[in-house]
């Protein structure tokens, strides 16, 4: 039988508000040698993510869009409003300034095996766990579900 994401979570995850400032966050995953936080709100709702992707704009700054002049009108390469969100994360000094929105998530009643392969696909390496009301209960990270491997094969008889 497969085991359940709640017997592998981390319960009681590190987590900040979007208010905390930003430095107090990068305090805590350098302390605590993670690589993301929840961001929740005051009733421990999910309402984003930080991860070391997410700062990595403070440490390299935002390049300037690319754009060509065509008959004195300027036309941008990229999308003008994803440079602003780029060089508003660079300037923002709270954690809902660099954070990402769009969580992916699971619950503690998935199986392992079911988060492991939304991981995959998502390329994420962590997943918060919110339980039926959306509160936040736990975190599954790469590491939990290695770690998980790593016991079950201890446990298989060896030949």
């Amino acid at each position: 039988m497969s085991k359940h994401v709640a017997d592998v979570m981390t319960r009681k995850p590190i987590t900040v508000q979007p208010d905390t400032p930003l430095q107090t966050a990068i305090e805590l995953l350098a302390h605590h040698k993670i690589s993301g936080l929840p961001v929740v709100d005051a009733q421990q709702k999910m309402v984003g993510i930080l991860s070391e992707s997410d700062l990595m704009w403070k440490a390299i700054g935002v390049p300037l869009p690319a754009y060509i002049m065509v008959l004195d009108s300027v036309i941008y390469l990229k999308n003008p409003a994803r440079y602003q969100e780029e060089l508003h994360k660079v300037l923002g000094q709270q954690v809902q300034d660099a954070m990402t929105k769009t969580v992916v998530k699971t619950n503690p009643d998935a199986t392992v095996r079911e988060a492991a392969q939304l991981m995959h696909d998502r390329n994420v390496r962590r997943l918060p766990v919110l339980d039926e009301t959306q509160t936040l209960v736990g975190i599954l990270t790469r590491g939990d579900i290695v770690r998980e491997m790593a016991q079950q094969r201890q446990l298989q008889p060896q030949p």
